[in-house]
This record gives structure tokens, C-alpha cells and sequence, in this order.
């Protein structure tokens, strides 16, 4: 599709994330052993054939440039497409730090008019799913709208974090309300939308000239569209998971496990490409147990694995037991430890005969009660876990904690371990 070009929104710091995204932004958080977060999008786009994508990153983009690179492992790195790293820069000229997801579009439409795109494809790089965005283009062509919105059911429980959508006659949007504390239906937007090129300029134009505006798209630049403009909306009714949250995350793995899964990542008709390692294949030890899992290239069995999720290069030892739990890039687990309904980020040590998600015990986090309160424990990247040390139910282990400081080898549900001591900075 020449016409089109995607502009992917990656620059969110992901706070709902904790931890996760404390050393780098949401989109580039591991996902399914292999993958990053921002490999379905990107994709979605190349599988539909749009070849011309911006990725506009601002929080910590380092790890998400280094991945994305030229764009090789998505057939992104070509001449007069191919994929563009977009990032905001101070000058002399008002440029500034993106304001919201409006203003960093707004900023980087020169993109899109330096390849004279007529329709603009803004997405989010923070879901799960497959979509073939060719046939919401054609819908938006077909219904002559100014912008087209993709939209999913979800359940009621969960509709107050999204934009809730009324739907009239043809498909026409009559109503949008950002994130209502008390939605009245389960209608809500994707973070999807499709715009004439001409419109979107005009729009965000006008946005970035209102002072009172938050520059973005699901609570000003859309709403005002539905009350003097032509809003339609595009139903989605395949697997889609905001990963926004530490729960809706480990979720989002979970589903993968499924008989069959939720969301497959064996269709071959539609692949989801990565920057991919060169690791050893997975090893699986003469007592090694593995149920329903995704065990990673790289990864070393020698325990037990139940229902979890391991990327590549981890190393579980003798008598080492992992459940319910997601365990990310080369982490040990060393000698007859438990890991419980738990996240373990990159390059964690988890001494020997040590139990991280511990007890029935569900006191929400102290710290971070809004994220943390389902049970599920977070270590972060780099953590040292010293031998027999206790940890509860959603406690929080920030990045770089070493072994001096713990205080106490008995760490109860609800509580956190920052870095008091300072170490060296690692990559």
C-alpha cells in the first residue's frame, strides 16, 4: 500500500508497567520468551504490506533503537521506505519533548508528507495482536471518513481504562468518552486509527494551537472529530490484549499457554518477526520436568518448569522449581529454589534454596498498591537474590538490589527492596 504510511507510538515511559519499564520503554518489555512487545505491530505492518514506518520513541529508547535497528528482521531496511526511528530534539523553532501522543505525531508529520502519503495508519506499539490493517484501510475508503477508528469488545470490569465508543447507523461514531470512571458500554477504541493525510494535518494544527488541550489523540483530537467531522468505526473481534499492566501482562503469557492457545504464534500465514539472538538450542537435563511452557533457544533445564514463560538463556538448576511465573533473558535459578507467580527480569541471580512469590499472603505493594496487588512479584533487571532469602506476594525488587540490600532474608508480601548501596551502572 504506497498510499499509506504508519506512524507507531513507542515513546510511552509505561509507569503501569513498574518496573518492567524502569529501564526501558514499554514497547521494547520481552514478551513471549522471544519477542518484543513492539514485534506485533511492527509485524501487523509489514505483513499487510505498508513498508513505510515511523517509530517515534522518547522514554529510554536505547534498548528499542538497538532492537529495531534498520529494521532487517521485518524486510524494513529499504530505499525510499523501510522503517525510521523518530525521536523529538530541541531547537530553536518550538521543537520540544512530545506532549502526547497528538503532539508526537504532529511533530514528525513531515514524514508523512516527505513520502506523500494521502492516508496516515497512527497505532500503538504497546498491544498483542495479529490485524491485517489492509482491510481497515479499505473500510475507511469505502465509508468516506476523515478518520477511522479500530474498536474490540472487552469485558465491563476492564472498559474504564479505554475510550468507550457509541456506534450509530453505517458505523458511525455519535460518542467517544477517554477512559470513563464508569463506562456504559464495552465498546472501546484500539489506539488504531486510520486518517486522511489532509485531515490529520488540519486537526493536529489545531490541537497544538489550544493552549487547553493535553495533545492527545483518545481524550481531545478524536472527540472533537466526532462532533464536526466523519468518525467510523472498525470492528476487531480477533485476540487483542493492551499489555499495559503488570496483570493484563502476565496475562497476555499466560494466554500463550492455553490448549489451544488464545493467540497463535505458530501461523505460519502470518508470521511475528524479531531481532533473533544466535543462542545453543534448549537443554533439557536427565531430571528436567517441563508442563505447558515456552522454553526459549539458549535456556538450560536441569529442574521443573510448570506453566511459564522462559527467554532465551536461562538456567534452571537441580531442584529448582518455576510455576505460574515469566523468567526473561539469561536469569538463574539457582539450586532448590521456588519461583511462584512471578516476574524475573533480564539477568536476575536467584540464590540457592530461595522462594520468590511466597504464601498466600496478598497485601497489596506499599509502594505501588494500584500495580501490584494480584499476587504477582516483580524482580527487576540485574537483581542479586541472596541463598535462602523469602519473598512474598507482590513485593517489588527494584533493578540492581544486590545481596547487601536485603536486610533480611525474609522479605513479606507487599514490601520492596531498593538499591541502597550503590553499584556500578550496567548495560
Amino acid at each position: 500500500m504506497k498510499r499509506v504510511v504508519a506512524m507507531i507510538l513507542a515513546g510511552g515511559q509505561g509507569g503501569r508497567l513498574s518496573i518492567l519499564s524502569q529501564e526501558r520503554a514499554k514497547p521494547a518489555v520481552p514478551f513471549a520468551g522471544k519477542y518484543r512487545i513492539i514485534d506485533f505491530t511492527l509485524s501487523n505492518c509489514v505483513n499487510s504490506g505498508i513498508f513505510k514506518v515511523g517509530v517515534l520513541t522518547q522514554y529510554r529508547p536505547r534498548s528499542l533503537n538497538e532492537h529495531i535497528g534498520i529494521g532487517k528482521p521485518w524486510d524494513l531496511d529499504r530505499q525510499g521506505g523501510g522503517v525510521r526511528l523518530l525521536q523529538p530534539y530541541l531547537g530553536p523553532e518550538g521543537s520540544d519533548w512530545y506532549k502526547g501522543t497528538a503532539d508526537a505525531v504532529y511533530q514528525n508529520i513531515y514524514y508523512a508528507e516527505d513520502l506523500k502519503a494521502e492516508l496516515v495508519l497512527v497505532l500503538s506499539g504497546d498491544h498483542i495482536y495479529k490485524m491485517d490493517y489492509a482491510n481497515m484501510v479499505s473500510f475507511h475508503e469505502r465509508s468516506g471518513a476523515d478518520v477511522t477508528v479500530a474498536v474490540t469488545q472487552v469485558p465491563i470490569e476492564e472498559a474504564h481504562r479505554y475510550g468507550i465508543m457509541t456506534v450509530g447507523e453505517g458505523g458511525r461514531v455519535v460518542d467517544f468518552v477517554e477512559k470513563p470512571e464508569h463506562p456504559q458500554g464495552r465498546l472501546v477504541s484500539m489506539g488504531i486509527y486510520v486518517f486522511n493525510r489532509d485531515v490529520l494535518t488540519q486537526r493536529l494544527e489545531e490541537d497544538a494551537q489550544d493552549s487547553k488541550s493535553g495533545h492527545d489523540f483518545g481524550r481531545h483530537v478524536v472527540p472533537r472529530m466526532v462532533q464536526g467531522g466523519r468518525v467510523f468505526a472498525y470492528l476487531f473481534t480477533d485476540y487483542w490484549r493492551d499489555v499495559g499492566t503488570v496483570q493484563s501482562y502476565w496475562e497476555a503469557n499466560m494466554d500463550l499457554l492455553e490448549q489451544p492457545p488464545a493467540f497463535d504464534l505458530y501461523d505460519t500465514n502470518w508470521l511475528i518477526h524479531t531481532k533473533s539472538e544466535e543462542r545453543a538450542p534448549a537443554s533439557l537435563g536427565p531430571k528436567a520436568q517441563v508442563v505447558r511452557s515456552l522454553i526459549s533457544h539458549g535456556c538450560i533445564i536441569n529442574g521443573q518448569v510448570e506453566h511459564s514463560v522462559l527467554s532465551p538463556g536461562v538456567q534452571v538448576e537441580t531442584g529448582a522449581v518455576v510455576k505460574d511465573s515469566i523468567i526473561m533473558n539469561d536469569t538463574i535459578i539457582s539450586k532448590n529454589s521456588t519461583i511462584e507467580f512471578s516476574i524475573l527480569d533480564k539477568e536476575v541471580v536467584v540464590g540457592e534454596e530461595s522462594h520468590i512469590g511466597s504464601g498466600d499472603d496478598n497485601t497489596p505493594n506499599l509502594e505501588d498498591p494500584a500495580q501490584l496487588n494480584t499476587g504477582i512479584s516483580l524482580v527487576g533487571k540485574w537483581a542479586r537474590i541472596p541463598p535462602g532469602t523469602v519473598v512474598g506476594r507482590n513485593c517489588k525488587i527494584y533493578s540492581r538490589a544486590s545481596e547487601d540490600d536485603f536486610s533480611d532474608v525474609v522479605i513479606p508480601s507487599g514490601h520492596s527492596v531498593t538499591q541502597r548501596v550503590a553499584h556500578p551502572l550496567r548495560r
